[in-house]
């Protein structure tokens, strides 16, 4: 059973399943994921689908990989 998806935050096309530390901390979730998904950003994001650092696909999760197209993305 796959625990219920938190949307992806406005104006964000990252996977609804994409997850980083900052969505739990409530000061920090409204800039949980960076607004230009190119940003370097060295955070730990993980699936919440897989509940690892690979998606459905085998591939690493990350804001600018987590991107329509991908064959497991869902907005």
């Amino acid at each position: 059973m796959n625990p219920p998806a938190r949307p992806s935050p406005i104006g964000s096309t990252a996977c609804r399943y994409l997850r980083n530390k900052r969505m739990y901390i409530p000061e920090l979730a409204e800039g949980a994921l960076p607004a230009d998904p190119t940003e370097n950003d060295e955070s730990f994001y993980w699936c919440n689908k897989t509940l690892a650092a690979l998606g459905y696909d085998d591939d690493r999760v990350h804001p600018c990989l987590c991107q329509p197209g991908r064959p497991c993305h869902e907005s």
